[in-house]
């Protein structure tokens, strides 16, 4: 198995910038592809952007495209979400997620197999 621990959240205004990390330990880093998420209050828990084991295939919400950025660098088993042109939308609680093998496709959080606690991005207006 596998810990994630998330960092880099915080409060940001409206078109600024962060960026999120994830730290794996315990693990074989390199082979889980791994997934970020979000949920705000009250509300589901969505899909934010996921990349393959290899760094090679990335995907990411249509609300996020062309604004957030996912990499890894599977050497300091890390991934990273860089996320730029915030909007006050995107404030919620993010967590990281890997996967073994992805059985609903690199979107479905029933792929993931582990999860961090988060960490909190709130954007204001």
């Amino acid at each position: 198995q596998v810990q994630l621990v998330e960092s880099g959240g915080g409060l940001v205004q409206a078109g600024g910038s962060l960026r999120l990390s994830c730290a794996g330990s315990g693990g074989t880093f390199s082979r889980y592809h791994m997934g970020w998420f979000r949920q705000a209050p009250g509300k589901e828990r969505e899909f934010v952007s996921a990349i393959d084991w290899s760094g090679g295939l990335t995907y990411y919400a249509d609300s996020v495209k062309c604004r957030f950025t996912i990499s890894r660098e599977n050497a300091k088993n890390t991934v990273y979400l860089q996320m730029n042109s915030l909007k006050p939308e995107d404030t919620a609680h993010y967590y990281c997620a890997a996967a073994t093998s992805l059985p609903g496709g690199l979107g479905s959080p029933r792929s993931y197999d582990y999860w961090g606690q988060g960490t909190q991005v709130t954007v204001s207006s």
